[in-house]
């Protein structure tokens, strides 16, 4: 029996608005000083999202990306089969 599991991620621009934009005529929302990155994750029934400010984004690429390669070894490779070729 193969066990799947899937990990849903998303990476937004986020300028830290927590209201929705105001109508016509009135006073526009003040814009944003530091644009920041919203990442959500969802597993099953758990979900999880953090900001993270410009000056830390390389720095938390760097970890996801080390904190991926070190649990993708417990990954399986598949064999695929042998195409037979047709004798004509």
């Amino acid at each position: 029996m193969i066990r799947q599991s899937m990990i849903r991620e998303s990476f937004i621009c986020y300028d830290g608005r927590t209201r929705p934009t105001p109508r016509p005529g009135k006073p526009p929302l003040p814009e944003p000083q530091e644009h920041m990155c919203l990442v959500r994750a969802k597993f099953r029934s758990s979900k999880i999202a953090t900001v993270i400010h410009q000056k830390d984004v390389n720095k938390f690429q760097v970890a996801y990306s080390s904190l991926l390669k070190g649990n993708i070894d417990g990954l399986k490779k598949l064999k695929k089969p042998k195409a037979k070729t047709k004798a004509e």
